[in-house]
């Protein structure tokens, strides 16, 4: 059985500097890659850069602006002579009723949703391609969620954004292949992580009277989940470690879920 095995690539891990997407870039890391956190926090993301090691780095990277997408690849393939596995991890969740959906919080979820993650792609394949700056292939990986797979309440407009998702993801690895790009394109459908986002939508939904408290949205949760439990970062980031490696080789165009059955 193929090994994850990273070595001698470099990763790029948006939104990697806390929350999953650290956890992302350790697991990245552990597995040999040259890890490099994209972010727009720039102080934690820098100093998860020098925590992880020398063979590491941080750009500062806005998803939702192409130029800054062009100067972070570009400053990657410089410093590390190549680019392999793009991570497209930087989101955003507004809760919101929607019958009180506000049209703004839905287009910065747009924005940084399904904007950021189409820009992802295209630099990763103009920068993978035969004839891009690294042109050795690679592989992206797209992060979904299980809101993308069920109907949970104050979630819809997140949730509309994270299936737009699935079929980028879907769309890209056909166009890879058809047009000989060598790059592999599959999507994570993470269920719910105790990150400060996913605390934050416990407390959010418990403010507008979906549940009695957080803990009472909590439970509600892992009752839906057949492995009986929240998801954990490290289960999350294992999966990215096994899209970005040869032992998934033939996985291509493909949506994994890592929700303990939740989205079943």
């Amino acid at each position: 059985m193929t090994q994850i095995d990273l070595t001698g690539r470099t990763a790029l891990v948006t939104g990697g500097a806390q929350g999953l997407g650290e956890g992302m870039a350790r697991a990245l890391a552990d597995a040999g890659a040259r890890v490099v956190v994209a972010d727009i926090q720039d102080d934690l993301g820098t100093k998860l850069a020098e925590t992880l090691g020398a063979q590491h780095g941080f750009v500062h990277l806005d998803v939702t602006d192409d130029a800054s997408w062009e100067a972070a690849v570009a400053s990657t393939v410089e410093r590390f002579g190549g680019l392999d596995v793009v991570v497209n991890n930087a989101g955003l969740e507004v809760t919101q009723l929607l019958a009180d959906t506000e049209p703004d919080d839905m287009r910065r979820m747009l924005d940084v949703n399904v904007v950021g993650t189409m820009l992802g792609i295209k630099h990763a394949f103009r920068t993978m391609r035969p004839g891009g700056s690294a042109g050795q292939g690679g592989t992206v990986i797209n992060v979904a969620s299980v809101a993308a797979t069920i109907a949970f309440p104050a979630i819809g407009g997140y949730s509309a954004t994270k299936s737009a998702i699935d079929r980028l993801t879907r769309v890209a690895a056909m166009e890879s292949g058809k047009l000989g790009y060598g790059v592999r394109v599959n999507c994570l459908y993470p269920g719910l992580i105790p990150t400060a986002m996913g605390q934050k939508l416990a407390v959010e939904t418990a403010g507008l009277g979906l549940f009695e408290s957080p803990e009472a949205a909590v439970g509600a949760v892992v009752e839906l989940t057949p492995s009986g439990r929240l998801g954990e970062v490290s289960d999350i980031a294992d999966a990215v470690a096994f899209l970005a490696s040869d032992a998934s080789r033939f996985v291509n165009g493909a949506g994994l879920s890592v929700d303990g059955g939740m989205g079943m």
